[in-house]
C-alpha cells in the first residue's frame, strides 16, 4: 500500500525550517538549491510545495502571522481584564523578542530586495490575513476598533527596532504598562461619549 502524505502537514513543516534558514541566510543569499539542502528535500519536493523562492517566502510569512495569533489565542485567558491582558502581550513579546525582530528585518530585506512597490501589489493575501488577525484578537479582547490593533502592533514593532538599535533603552514591560494605562483611560472616556464611533468597526473591512 502507498504511504500516505499528508501534504499540508509537510508544507507546514517546511516553512517552520525555512524560517531560520531565511534569518541565518537572509533572503537574497539563498537559492532554492540551497534551501532544499538545508531543508533535507530533494529540488524536486522543494518545487512541488513551493514554485519558486518568492513564493517560499510569501507563505512563510502567511505562516509567521498565523502562528503568532495562535500563540496569542493559546494564551488568551478570558479572566484577566483587558489592561492585564496587554501586560501579558507585551510580556509574551518580550519571551519571543528576537524570534520577532527576525521576522520584521527579514521582511524589511525582503522589501528591499523585491522593492517597495512590487511588494505592495503583490501582499493582498498578507495583508488581509494581517487584517484578520487584527479582527480575531480586537474580538477577544473585547474591542470593536482594528485601528486600536494597527496602533499595537506599530508600538510592537517600534519598540523592537529601537532595542535592536540602541539596546535596553526601554523595556516591553514598561511599554505595555504605559499602553494599558492609555488604552484605559481612553476606553473610559469613549464609553462616555455618545457621539464616538470606530476608526475602523470590526463589521467594517479594514484595508
Amino acid at each position: 500500500m502507498p504511504k500516505i502524505v499528508d501534504h499540508a502537514l509537510v508544507r507546514q513543516e517546511l516553512l517552520a525550517k525555512a524560517f531560520d534558514l531565511f534569518a541565518e541566510k537572509g533572503y537574497g543569499s539563498l537559492s532554492m538549491r540551497e534551501l532544499a539542502k538545508g531543508l533535507g528535500v530533494s529540488m524536486g519536493s522543494l518545487y512541488h510545495y513551493f514554485p519558486s523562492k518568492k513564493d517560499l517566502f510569501w507563505q512563510l510569512m502567511e505562516h509567521e502571522v498565523l502562528q503568532d495569533v495562535k500563540s496569542f489565542m493559546q494564551d488568551f485567558d478570558p479572566q484577566r481584564g483587558l489592561i492585564e491582558q496587554i501586560e501579558k502581550g507585551f510580556a509574551c513579546m518580550a519571551e519571543e523578542e528576537e524570534r520577532s525582530r527576525k521576522q520584521v528585518l527579514l521582511w524589511m530585506e525582503f522589501v528591499q530586495q523585491q522593492g517597495r512597490e512590487e511588494v505592495l501589489q503583490e501582499s493582498q493575501a498578507l495583508k488581509t490575513l494581517i487584517a484578520d488577525s487584527y479582527r480575531q484578537i480586537a474580538a477577544q479582547l473585547g474591542l470593536d476598533d482594528l485601528a486600536l490593533m494597527a496602533f499595537w502592533d506599530c508600538l510592537m514593532v517600534g519598540i523592537l527596532m529601537q532595542r535592536f538599535v540602541l539596546g535596553d533603552i526601554t523595556t516591553f514591560a514598561e511599554q505595555g504598562q504605559l499602553l494599558a494605562r492609555m488604552l484605559s483611560a481612553y476606553l473610559d472616556q469613549i464609553r462616555h461619549d455618545p457621539n464616538y464611533q470606530p476608526i475602523h468597526p470590526l463589521s467594517q473591512p479594514f484595508l
